[in-house]
C-alpha cells in the first residue's frame, strides 16, 4: 500500500483537482488487499476522499463486496468501480455479471455513485444495448485500454453513443507502455489488445513512452472522448512522468 500513498502525493504536488485515481482491489490473483483501510489509516485527515474512487470485482463472495461497498460509502468515498474481473486468474465471480453486483450494492448503499465497464474493440451496438439497458446501474463507466492506432474503433462506439443518447459520462482507458520489449507486450495482450507492430515502430522512431502515450490522449480528445484515464504509471515519480504527459497536450 505505501505504493499508492506515494502516488497519491505525487499527485497532490501537481495541484490538479480535475485527476481521479482509480485504485484496485488487486483480485486478478489470489491474493487480496485491503486497499480501504489502508488508506484511511495512512492518509488521514490528508486524503480527499473525492479523488479517489476504489475498485471492486465480484471475484469475492457476495457478503465481502457488500461490506466493502458500505465501508466505502462509510468512509467518505463518493465512487465506486463495479467490474466482474478476469474469468481466467483467480477465484471465480460471485455473481455471472458486474451489473447483477452492482445492483445489490445499488439496493445496500445508494448513495454511492457506480461505475461500470465498456469496450470500444467489440461491436459498438451491443455495447451500447449493454449501457443502454436498465440493468446496467451505473453512474458512469469506464473502457477498455484503447490508443491512437484503434481510434477507429473509438470514433464508431462514440457516433453509436452518441447517436443513441447514451446518458453517461465514458472514461477511455489509455495505457503508458514503457518500451517494445516483446515479451512484455505479448504478455499485456492476454489483458487487452496491444498494437505491438505500430508500437514497436514508433520506438524505433525514437518516441518516448510519455510522448506515445499523450498522442493517444490527443486524438481521443479530437474524436471527442474528453475524458481518460492513463495506466501504468508506475509505483515512482509518478508525478514527473503525469507532469511530462501533460505537458505535452
Amino acid at each position: 500500500m505505501e505504493v499508492w500513498i506515494d502516488m497519491y502525493h505525487s499527485i497532490q504536488r501537481l495541484g490538479r483537482r480535475d485527476t481521479i485515481i482509480f485504485l484496485t482491489d488487486n483480485a486478478v490473483g489470489l491474493s487480496e488487499e485491503e486497499n480501504l483501510a489502508h488508506l484511511t489509516a495512512n492518509l488521514a485527515g490528508d486524503l480527499d476522499p473525492r479523488r479517489i474512487v476504489p475498485f471492486l470485482t465480484s471475484k469475492h463472495s457476495v457478503e465481502y463486496c457488500l461490506m466493502y461497498a458500505s465501508r466505502t460509502a462509510s468512509y467518505g468515498f463518493e465512487a465506486l468501480t463495479v467490474l466482474g474481473g478476469d474469468h481466467t486468474a483467480g477465484p471465480p465471480r460471485c455473481v455471472p455479471h458486474a451489473r447483477e453486483l452492482r445492483t445489490l450494492i445499488r439496493q445496500r448503499v445508494p448513495r454511492l455513485d457506480l461505475g461500470g465497464w465498456a469496450n470500444p474493440h467489440r461491436p459498438a451496438g451491443p455495447q451500447v444495448d449493454y449501457i443502454l439497458d436498465d440493468r446496467f446501474e451505473a453512474d458512469f463507466y469506464l473502457t477498455q485500454i484503447v490508443s491512437h492506432h484503434s481510434i477507429a474503433a473509438v470514433e464508431r462506439f462514440l457516433k453509436e453513443a452518441r447517436r443513441r443518447k447514451v446518458p453517461y459520462p465514458g472514461v477511455f482507458g489509455v495505457f503508458l507502455y514503457r518500451s517494445a520489449n516483446p515479451a512484455t507486450l505479448s504478455k499485456l495482450a492476454d489483458f487487452f489488445p496491444v498494437p505491438a507492430a505500430q508500437l514497436t515502430r514508433e520506438f524505433d522512431a525514437g518516441m518516448t513512452p510519455e510522448e506515445i502515450c499523450a498522442k493517444s490522449v490527443r486524438m481521443l480528445r479530437e474524436v471527442g472522448a474528453d475524458k481518460v484515464y492513463l495506466s501504468n504509471l508506475g509505483f515512482q515519480g509518478v508525478d514527473t512522468r503525469y507532469r511530462r504527459i501533460v505537458e505535452l497536450l
